[in-house]
């Protein structure tokens, strides 16, 4: 299982988010403590407190997966 944080600026990065985890065929989980959301789910991402770092789990080694979602990984 990996796990990477995210933090998002805006709404429309919120979308591009989604979009991009959308094709990947694995499950995400996305969220903070005891609110953990799919994170193909863009209502559910947008329930989120979105002012905080949230934490993204999914389970594979791919490397690209990673790259795909950099924009998002807050370093």
């Amino acid at each position: 299982m990996q796990q990477v944080h995210v933090k998002f600026n805006d709404v429309n990065q919120v979308r591009k988010f989604v979009d991009v985890i959308d094709k990947i065929d694995l499950s995400f989980n996305l969220g903070e403590g005891r609110r953990i959301v799919d994170a193909k789910s863009i209502l559910g991402v947008m329930a989120l407190d979105l002012t905080r770092p949230l934490r993204l789990s999914y389970d594979s080694d791919d490397e690209g997966i990673r790259e795909k979602l950099a924009p998002f990984i807050l370093s």
